[in-house]
């Protein structure tokens, strides 16, 4: 009797510990519904409620992220990654959101917090795609049943570059949120203040 349980993903046989089998799947379904999101977002479908569910996305995709960078390394068994096919084409994503997202797109921030002080430019579409760029190779392999390696991806990534970006995004599109419901004219706020105390 093996120690390991054997699972099965689409046609493969996946010989993998149940609790990295476990992290790996729910890390899956974060992804799935992220990058239907961003899609969404970028179809430009409801542009009113674009920022909110962005918000919710990264927000949730980065919890996911957390657990990855919280974990032990996971090292697959092989030194090299398995050819999942050509790279998604992710420039038309980005050009959508970027009319989406235009006028609020670009934002400022300090590169690395804790080694330097240096000031860069960067944007929210870019930021969005770059995550949806690490987050769909690590479905490929998930979804071509190396799921060690697709763990092994999303950890690397997360903790090299898509945690941080998503991270930014994150907090960009927290103040955005905020300017949008907080920033109100002051006549309006009285005005709502007045009908409130007298009905």
């Amino acid at each position: 009797m093996p120690d390991k349980p054997i699972h099965h993903v689409g046609d493969a046989l996946v010989d993998t510990p149940a609790d990295l089998r476990d992290v790996a799947d729910s890390v899956a379904r974060d992804t799935r519904s992220f990058l239907s999101t961003v899609t969404e977002v970028a179809a430009g479908s409801n542009p009113e409620v674009a920022i909110p569910l962005l918000l919710l996305a990264v927000s949730d995709v980065l919890a996911a992220g957390a657990r990855l960078g919280a974990m032990v390394d996971v090292l697959p068994a092989e030194r090299f990654e398995p050819d999942v096919g050509p790279d998604a084409d992710l420039d038309p994503l980005r050009a959508a959101l970027e009319n989406v997202l235009d006028g609020i797109d670009d934002y400022t921030e300090i590169d690395d917090p804790v080694l330097g002080v240096e000031v860069v430019t960067s944007s929210v579409s870019g930021d969005l795609v770059m995550v949806a760029g690490a987050l769909s190779q690590g479905l490929r392999h998930y979804e071509a049943g190396q799921v060690i390696e697709a763990l092994w991806w999303w950890q690397y990534s997360y903790l090299a570059n898509w945690g941080e970006r998503g991270s930014a995004v994150l907090r960009v599109l927290q103040t955005i949120l905020a300017h949008l419901r907080l920033d109100i004219d002051e006549d309006t706020v009285a005005e709502a203040e007045f009908h409130a105390l007298h009905p």
